[in-house]
């Protein structure tokens, strides 16, 4: 039980998805597959054949552009004042949780690309088998210097916290005073 009043609410810091950047090229194929089908749409004397060219272009819109937005659209990443939340996936949702105040290590990876837009990847090592991987996010060196901040806060509140209730929480134990044997 916690007897020094109410504990600071939580708020978010941050709330990032993966480099838009990404969607360039599905956004690219949606282009030249609208403009060949507008172009050999309708050119064919069987309308069968005509079906066949729609048909395939919504085939290739769906697979070249709609499910790479989905997938974007699926990973967001939030961080808060007192914890990170990773969230994958549209119809099976994957959710993970990092305390701050549990401490980490963390890295930023970039390649060329990611450094031309200033993205990278954020990796976070907790310790267990696998880090915990933010994929190319926007300004990955400020996303960096942030959760470095927000764990150091964490943990001096969390020791703070504790040196208080180690110290007011033993109002039972006997004090020796004066009363020495010498």
């Amino acid at each position: 039980m916690n007897t020094d009043g109410p504990q600071p609410t939580e708020y978010v810091v941050a709330r990032l998805r993966p480099h838009a950047r990404v969607l360039f090229l599905p956004s690219l194929a949606l282009v030249g597959v609208c403009a060949a089908a507008g172009y050999f749409g309708g050119r064919f004397e069987a309308a069968w054949q005509n079906y066949v060219v729609l048909g395939a272009a919504l085939a290739l819109i769906v697979l070249l552009w709609l499910i790479p937005v989905l997938i974007w659209l699926g990973k967001r990443y939030v961080v808060t004042s007192r914890r990170l939340v990773v969230r994958k996936g549209l119809f099976l949702r994957t959710r993970q949780e990092l305390l701050h105040s549990r401490g980490y290590d963390l890295t930023v990876r970039k390649n060329s690309i990611q450094s031309a837009f200033r993205s990278g990847d954020v990796l976070i090592n907790t310790g267990l088998d696998r880090p915990l991987v933010l994929w190319d996010v926007p300004t990955a060196d400020l996303v960096q210097s942030t959760l470095h901040d927000l764990m150091e806060s964490n943990l001096n509140s969390v020791a703070q916290r504790r040196q208080h209730e180690q110290s007011v929480g033993h109002a039972d134990t006997t004090s020796w005073g004066d009363d020495r044997v010498v």
